[in-house]
């Protein structure tokens, strides 16, 4: 299986709380709901449609999937939300109980088995693990060398921080573009890979 990373990302390399303006106030992040102006269904939602088609299992943080957990089980009746609620997911949670997991098809990884269960997954047969949000989780991700795509939503504004996906470990990450286009509202929607080390 592939780990893809899927992201609303601003100029400035921000993916915190893009959808609502409650999502995610950590830090005083006073900018929530920023992608909205952005969106369109043509390029960026054909982008999410492509990567929740070829996906067989969703992987998140533990905000990340409170989040998601809390939203999408109530719009059943969308193809997309029912296809949502169907896939298996994963959440990688070191304060999460099994009771706690209430959406269903979810199974929870314990932080301190991530990498372990996570390079399971990547050796077992099938699609992709795609990852929505959950910065804290794609660092980790990044730095471990567990991410075969990044599929990333680069949006037209600076939010002048934030949370980020990036490590910030010192480690060089090469990467490849493998595919990209732009929406009427000028997101480029970037498909990266690794590359091979020079």
């Amino acid at each position: 299986m592939r780990i893809v990373i899927t992201e609303f990302i601003s100029l400035d390399g921000v993916v915190q709380a893009p959808g609502g303006p409650d999502e995610d106030r950590e830090g005083g992040f006073a900018h929530g709901g920023w992608s909205h102006p952005y969106f369109d269904p043509e390029v960026v939602g054909g982008a999410f449609d492509d990567a929740l088609g070829k996906a067989e299992a969703l992987l998140f943080g533990r905000r990340t999937w409170q989040t998601m957990a809390a939203a999408w089980p109530e719009r059943a009746g969308d193809p997309f939300a029912d296809r949502m609620n169907a896939i298996p997911k994963y959440v990688v949670s070191g304060t999460l109980g099994d009771a706690d997991l209430t959406w269903n098809n979810t199974t929870r990884i314990p932080v301190g088995e991530m990498v372990d269960r996570i390079g399971q997954l990547r050796a077992a047969d099938g699609g992709d693990v795609v990852v929505m949000g959950s910065p804290t989780l794609v660092r980790a991700l990044l730095s471990a060398g567990l991410v075969d795509e990044l599929r990333l939503m680069v949006e037209p504004v600076i939010l002048g921080g934030g949370k980020s996906i990036f490590p910030a470990d010192g480690g060089l990450h090469p990467l490849e573009l493998v595919s990209t286009a732009v929406s009427p509202a000028g997101v480029h929607v970037c498909t990266y890979r690794p590359a091979a080390r020079g």
